[in-house]
């Protein structure tokens, strides 16, 4: 009896993956990209899409209706000199980090507990309430977190963002309001809003799109 062609397929794909050697994506990033590995955390962590074709959203972002406000859908464009991008100029931000480049941040807005469920690997969790003074944010930990995680420095008052990173910022998508808060912000407090990009697509884009996601 001659084996089927499906048989020979997955045959192949177990003696690939028992000797070590990947097999190509079929469902790729981009026509050039398969995947790229991150930082996340200390440990090397590779972010494809999902190969099951099959595969559906996350139940956590499949909900279409949420009361507005808070859930508001976002303006494509929040401030004058952000800019907003998309999954592949955020895995971009990503891959320059891991080769090195220290000018670069990316910043999940999200509360722990969404962080908890999956972020972007290679992002670090900065709640929206650690940047936001009406929520309990007080001025030491506000310039901490400028000087030690941003990169800004604090001359006699006044800040200094000229070796300022830029920061990635995203949340849980265009109905979140979590990173535009953490931007309006930095805004106020005289962050260089071209050093600000917004993905707003966040995580309920990032999810549709089948990226793998990571725990904080």
């Amino acid at each position: 009896m001659k084996p089927s062609k499906l048989l020979l397929t997955t045959v192949a794909g177990l003696l690939l993956a028992s000797t070590g050697i990947a097999q190509a994506a079929d469902v790729n990033i981009t026509p050039k990209m398969e995947s790229i590995t991150v930082d996340h955390g200390g440990k090397p962590t590779m972010i494809m899409r999902n190969q099951n074709q099959k595969n559906t959203v996350n139940p956590a972002f499949a909900k279409t209706s949420r009361k507005c406000p808070p859930f508001c859908i976002q303006p494509s464009t929040l401030a004058p000199g952000v800019e907003t991008i998309g999954e592949v100029e955020v895995i971009s931000y990503l891959k320059r980090m891991n080769e090195g480049d220290s000018s670069i941040l990316v910043v999940d807005s999200r509360t722990p507990d969404w962080a908890a469920k999956g972020t972007i690997p290679g992002a670090v969790n900065l709640p929206w309430t650690a940047l936001n003074p009406a929520k309990g944010a007080d001025p030491i930990s506000i310039g901490e977190i400028m000087e030690d995680r941003f990169g800004a420095k604090n001359l006699e008052g006044l800040w200094d963002y000229s070796g300022a990173k830029t920061l990635v910022m995203f949340c849980n998508g265009m109905w979140c309001g979590q990173s535009p808060n953490n931007i309006k912000n930095l805004l106020k407090f005289g962050y260089p809003s071209h050093k600000i990009k917004w993905y707003r697509g966040g995580m309920q884009d990032w999810e549709i799109l089948g990226l793998s996601t990571a725990k904080p």
